[in-house]
C-alpha cells in the first residue's frame, strides 16, 4: 500500500478547500486545515502521487484541477 492511502481523508479536504477558494497559498491553506504550513508542502507531492492534479503558480497560490479517474 502507498503512503498516500492512509492520508486519503486528509487529501479530499484539502481538495475541497482548494476548489472552494482557488489560488490559496499554502499558508492560508493550513490555517483552514488546523496544521503547519510545512504539512501541507510536505503533503503536496503526496497528493500528486495520489491522483490529485494541482498547480502552484509563481507567487505560491496554490489551484486545483480534480483528481485524475
Amino acid at each position: 500500500m502507498s503512503f498516500w492511502h492512509k492520508n486519503q481523508s486528509d487529501y479530499e479536504h484539502m481538495q475541497r478547500i482548494l476548489e472552494q477558494n482557488p489560488g490559496m497559498n499554502a499558508t492560508h491553506l493550513a490555517k483552514q486545515l488546523g496544521v503547519a504550513p510545512s504539512t501541507v508542502q510536505r503533503r503536496l507531492p503526496a497528493m500528486e502521487e495520489a491522483g490529485y492534479l494541482l498547480y502552484e503558480d509563481d507567487k505560491g497560490s496554490l489551484w486545483s484541477f480534480g483528481k485524475k479517474r
